[in-house]
């Protein structure tokens, strides 16, 4: 039986279900109000809102001099016919539920339901309660400064927000002074030359990766992605009616190949998941072979601004002077907080009018206006860099906290040494037996991490280090140190 915690709705539930089950019949006055307040032990204003209610919502007919009269009949309810099981779908929204997507999912699948460099945020609370130590991708922190900042101008911007929305709300690409000051800041940063026209602002950089796969592929058409790589990329691929080729990765990023493709994604500047940094040879061969084949690359710079040591890497997109066929997406998901669901794609000339178009399907007016001209305000005013720079010396140290305390003492992963980002992997060197029992044995003791599988069913681990504090870190580690030691 359900339970009710005023007077209010046990009353009105009570009257309802007698109705409509036709314990009262369609025509039969109910008792007066004061007689009902008496039975029931009620005050009479209680039982005055429940029959208004009851009134307005046609069960019952209030007649003025006369009294309250049941107003329904059950039987007179029109019998709807059963909802369709099996809806028809379209081609596109068919290839999303095909088993060739699904295993891609469950390929890639860990204990975690987020794994992706695009994840969005987790309860790390809740995993702190229950002891867990979640070495989670895609979970980025504020300094304490920073936050009080981001809400100065959040709070600035809101005040002034009616005299400037209707500006805004025509600008599908985005609001403009945004857009400008993401290009002032890749131009001094990043080495990229281009004005604010060619910058769209989307909902994270995976809003880019689907609209760009649905607007330049289809079927027939091939397009490259990593493998390991980011999982997203596949799934959009695969869901454009494209067909996919795996690109391999070494120690030097993506190999170049002569391939028959419209379309190539790649993370030069720390490949992902591996880190691995592409080579000045080989972006120069990529853009050689985008050329002959007139395909675009889309960079996808993720979380390669925390260069932890050496000098700043030269983006892909600068390097491409002429041609203007590699196409940049960005997002400020890590530099500043995970809820911020905000990225940017940096378009060829030849491709801001169609991705115009397809962007205003989707949104005939830009989402998230405030926060794009807080973090416009943000960017405008030097907050923005110099918040950068505080958590470039957090995540170093705990960047190099983690990399020490995985030298120390053997478990059979061959960690990459990288640079920059905010997560270490590493390639697991024992059989596959092995890993299975070590994965549920560390996650039995208390340590989760993020596990990527190659076509070669070779397996990756990820280990997410920006959300975690010290003492953190030294546990978690310390479980995998002890569950191995225990297996061995």
């Amino acid at each position: 039986m359900a339970q009710y915690s005023t007077k209010y709705e046990m009353l009105y539930h009570a009257l309802k279900n007698t109705i409509v089950q036709g314990k009262l019949a369609n025509g039969v006055r109910l008792p007066s109000s004061r007689e009902l307040a008496r039975m029931y032990g009620f005050s009479r204003g209680t039982v005055s809102n429940v029959l208004e209610a009851l009134t307005a919502e046609g069960y019952v007919t209030a007649v003025v001099g006369s009294g309250t009269f049941v107003n329904f009949q059950s039987a007179s309810a029109p019998v709807l016919p059963p909802i369709k099981k099996k809806v028809r779908l379209s081609e596109w929204g068919e290839r999303l539920r095909t088993p060739t997507i699904k295993e891609w999912e469950a390929a890639n699948s860990t204990q975690s339901p987020k794994t992706s460099h695009h994840a969005s945020k987790v309860d790390t609370w809740s995993t702190k309660r229950n002891g867990t130590v979640s070495f989670q991708l895609g979970i980025t922190e504020m300094s304490p400064f920073s936050k009080e900042a981001w809400n100065r101008c959040l709070h600035e911007e809101a005040r002034s927000m009616t005299e400037k929305a209707t500006v805004d709300a025509h600008q599908p690409l985005g609001v403009m002074v945004l857009r400008e000051a993401i290009a002032k800041h890749l131009q001094r940063n990043r080495g990229i030359v281009a004005n604010a026209d060619q910058i769209a602002i989307v909902n994270g950089s995976m809003q880019a990766i689907a609209l760009l796969t649905q607007l330049l592929t289809g079927s027939g058409d091939a397009v490259v992605a990593e493998c390991p790589g980011y999982r997203g990329i596949k799934t959009a691929v695969l869901a454009s009616g494209a067909k996919l080729i795996e690109g391999e990765v070494d120690n030097q990023g993506l190999i170049p190949q002569s391939w028959d493709a419209r379309m190539l994604f790649v993370t030069p500047n720390r490949q992902y998941p591996t880190g691995a940094v592409l080579s000045l040879e080989r972006r120069q061969q990529l853009l050689s072979w985008a050329a002959e084949q007139s395909a675009f690359i889309i960079e996808d710079e993720y979380d390669s601004e925390f260069r932890h040591r050496g000098k700043p890497i030269e983006t892909f997109k600068s390097l491409d002077k002429s041609t203007e066929l590699v196409i940049y997406t960005g997002t400020f998901s890590k530099t500043m907080m995970t809820d911020i669901r905000l990225g940017f794609v940096v378009l060829p000339t030849v491709l801001v009018e169609p991705f115009t178009s397809a962007k205003s399907l989707y949104e005939p007016h830009p989402s998230a206006i405030l926060e794009q001209r807080a973090l416009a305000a943000f960017m405008g005013s030097g907050l923005y860099e110099r918040h950068l720079r505080r958590m470039k010396r957090i995540y170093s140290h705990k960047f190099s906290l983690l990399r020490d305390m995985l030298k120390r003492k053997p478990v059979p992963i061959r960690w990459i040494d990288g640079d920059a980002g905010l997560h270490i992997f590493g390639w697991w060197s024992g059989t596959k037996e092995q890993y299975e029992t070590y994965e549920k044995d560390c996650r039995e003791a208390g340590v989760e991490w993020v596990r990527d599988r190659t076509s070669h069913d070779k397996i990756g681990i990820s280990l997410g280090f920006s959300h975690l504090q010290d003492e953190e870190l030294i546990l978690g580690i310390g479980r995998m140190i002890e569950v191995w030691e225990r297996m061995s």
